[in-house]
């Protein structure tokens, strides 16, 4: 019988960022539950706090200019955020890994990827060099790096650029992690790289039964790959369900921004995008109101003075609107008079 106590849950997540020119609330109130074995989705445009959530989570972010102001991250029982930084690098890494967005300058070029690999092993393993480098060369071969053997040798510049993804996918599963990160893994990568890597995530989750977040701005990439999406504006959280709800009924126009600014395969080719009008409030600045309405064609009034509370207006589907509820619904492109 599976687990069914929830492998991670952020509650109430607030951080912010301090600087000369003010603070920046980056992170403010995000909430979601992760299970074992789950895919979790989070989308937005860039600044809406999707790296700063999955940051946090392992306690990366910068201390002099950063804070957790408040909430819990709470991970198998433990909350990571009241954890002492020993405690925490064992579960970095171990427990918990990531993936981030460019292998180019996450994987340190004056090392081999082979003696980047047996660090994490045998910093988290007791198990002798031998074993550890018998371990990297499985890994190598695990994510689909030919001739392991020759090419633990190597350095990152002489892998291609998806090479250094799976060398990155490889350190980041040597310990076989619980929860996975990955912050946007496919970025600056061909689209059929994309694909080989996407698809060995999630050969790889169901071999290691381990929970994925997943960091994108593509949405046909979280139908292909996310149980459920998190999708956020301004550091917060507008929108939560499971993919099939988030795509069949979308609720919030932030979503609806969404998915109407994407390419559709079999869409008209001489059809123009529809982008989202306007630009990402600026997060130094309090913001009174619900902080898409400067940007939403279906913003009045009350909008712009009180911030809608995330609440469930259908089973499992929480939206942030004021006019999406339980009782009364907002109709995409409808005309509000």
């Amino acid at each position: 019988m599976e687990n069914q106590e929830p492998l991670l849950q952020v509650e109430d997540l607030a951080v912010s960022f301090t600087s000369s020119s003010g603070t920046v609330k980056a992170v403010n109130g995000v909430s979601f539950t992760l299970h074992h074995g789950e895919t979790i989705g989070i989308v937005g445009e860039s600044g809406s706090g999707k790296s700063v959530t999955a940051t946090s989570i392992l306690r990366l972010l910068p201390p002099r200019t950063s804070s957790i102001d408040g909430g819990r991250i709470v991970f198998e029982g433990e909350n990571l955020v009241a954890l002492p930084p020993g405690r925490m690098r064992r579960i970095r890494g171990n427990d918990i890994s990531m993936i981030f967005q460019d292998p180019m300058t996450s994987l340190n070029p004056v090392f081999t990827i082979g003696n980047q690999l047996v660090e994490a092993i045998r910093l988290h393993q007791q198990v002798t060099k031998k074993e550890a480098v018998k371990r990297a060369v499985e890994m190598l071969r695990l994510v689909g790096i030919p001739e392991p053997e020759r090419r633990i040798r190597q350095y990152p510049h002489e892998f291609s650029g998806g090479m250094r993804q799976r060398a990155m996918i490889a350190i980041a599963l040597s310990c076989h992690p619980k929860l996975l990160i990955a912050d946007e893994p496919t970025t600056a990568l061909d689209v059929t790289v994309q694909a080989q890597i996407l698809r060995l995530m999630k050969e790889l989750q169901n071999k290691l039964k381990m929970a994925i977040i997943l960091i994108t701005h593509d949405l046909g990439v979280v139908w292909e790959n996310c149980d459920k999406v998190i999708v956020m504006y301004a550091g917060s959280v507008v929108e939560t369900t499971s993919v099939n709800k988030l795509y069949v009924n979308p609720l919030h126009p932030y979503t609806w921004g969404l998915l109407d600014s994407q390419v559709q395969a079999a869409g008209d080719k001489q059809a123009k995008l529809t982008p989202i009008p306007g630009t990402p409030p600026d997060l130094r600045n309090e913001i009174a109101g619900c902080p898409f309405a400067e940007r939403c064609g279906y913003a009045k009034e009350v909008c712009f003075e009180e911030k809608p509370e995330l609440t469930e207006v259908e089973a499992q589907h929480h939206v942030a609107c004021h006019f999406q509820t339980a009782a009364s619904r907002l109709e995409r492109n409808e005309v509000l008079i």
